[in-house]
């Protein structure tokens, strides 16, 4: 009584395809295969190094003089 025999599951498969008609599920089962091969090459994309970047990398000179500014006399402390 504890599993399905085999006429068991020919009535689920039967009131499925009733429910659900044969094009709805091929349809189904296509968008299906489409997501998984959209994952796999998701994740071959994932692996491949990086070409070349669209923009040139832009550097900071560290080592460049900053601009002379002017002093603020209004902030902070007077000097005695």
């Amino acid at each position: 009584m504890g599993s399905l025999s085999i006429w068991h599951w020919i009535v689920v498969i039967a009131v499925v395809l009733l429910l659900f008609g044969r094009g709805k599920i091929s349809d189904l089962m296509g968008d299906v295969a489409q997501g998984i091969k959209s994952f796999k090459k998701g994740l071959q994309d994932d692996d491949k190094a990086p070409e070349k970047p669209a923009e040139p990398v832009k550097t900071i000179d560290h080592n460049a003089t900053p601009a002379p500014t002017a002093a603020r006399t209004d902030v902070g402390s007077k000097a005695v």
